[in-house]
């Protein structure tokens, strides 16, 4: 299944759990949702406890989830965090 997700809005939500949360080491957690990037800053990273978003060069990203419903509660998840922060 392809997931379509603006790249503008993963960035901004990148940045608005970078602002807003809780940083521990060089990850940031805001309302369940876990942010970093690799080493040298060139790929984010973004994930729940069931779904892993990899974004990277060119606006490439990845998902790895078992099941719809677990994409679909992840994406719910980071447009209440666009909309509260």
């Amino acid at each position: 299944m392809k997931n379509e997700l603006d790249s503008k809005f993963l960035l901004r939500i990148f940045e608005k759990i970078r602002q807003h949360g809780k940083k521990e080491n060089d990850e940031y957690f805001l309302e369940g949702i876990k942010a970093f990037t690799d080493f040298d800053g060139y790929t984010l990273y973004i994930e729940d406890a069931l779904v892993k978003l990899r974004f990277g060069f060119h606006n490439q990203y990845t998902f790895d989830y078992e099941s719809n419903s677990h994409y679909e509660a992840f994406e719910k998840k980071l447009k209440h965090i666009d909309q509260s922060y």
